[in-house]
């Protein structure tokens, strides 16, 4: 099959998409739509985000040094697409707007948001100016899980969670699993 090279551009994919809160300076929350992210470590779990600088909430992240990654389902769409497109220079609270419940956290001073089925409570450990974004990569101190996504073992259920993933410009759902991890490794035996 041919190839055609194109110039350099972000075509990894499918990418998650998330909302992050984290508070401001004043101490009033903020909720942001990010889809640059990524797992970088497991031992002490971590999680990294890319935000732009003149972002409102990069400075908020810089100055708290936490922020917490909620992960929203499909039924979330419009608070992801809003809280996406719209600064909190715009609106004095996003979460109300979006139709969003903030939670307290549990490790952390940022707010948990209520409807998103997995919360993860971060510390900020390291930024890193990237040209167009900063990465922050925050170590995972807490994880919130919807009881409803548990499995029998206490696992998440990924068939339930009806994730989000983000590619190019739309919204796509994720379909359905291929095969366990590890499958070419049972053939071997």
């Amino acid at each position: 099959m041919a190839k055609v090279i194109k110039e350099p551009f972000c075509v990894l994919y499918p990418i998650p998409v998330v909302l992050v809160t984290c508070l401001d300076k004043a101490g009033q929350p903020n909720v942001i739509t990010v889809s640059w992210i990524g797992t970088v470590a497991s031992t002490p779990p971590c999680l990294a985000i890319g935000v732009r600088p003149y972002r409102y909430f990069h400075a908020a992240i810089e100055e708290q040094g936490e922020f917490v990654v909620n992960i929203p389902n499909q039924e979330l769409l419009s608070a992801v697409d809003y809280c996406g497109r719209v600064s909190r220079h715009r609106t004095s609270d996003k979460f109300a707007e979006a139709g969003l419940t903030p939670a307290a956290a549990s490790q952390v001073a940022s707010l948990l948001i209520a409807e998103c089925p997995v919360n993860i409570e971060c510390r900020l450990i390291h930024s890193l100016e990237l040209g167009s974004h900063t990465l922050f990569v925050g170590q995972i101190l807490a994880v919130h899980v919807d009881e409803e996504l548990l499995d029998e073992r206490g696992f998440i259920d990924y068939s339930r969670a009806q994730a989000v993933a983000y590619l190019g410009n739309e919204y796509w759902s994720l379909g359905q699993p291929l095969a366990a991890a590890g499958f070419t490794m049972l053939s071997r035996k």
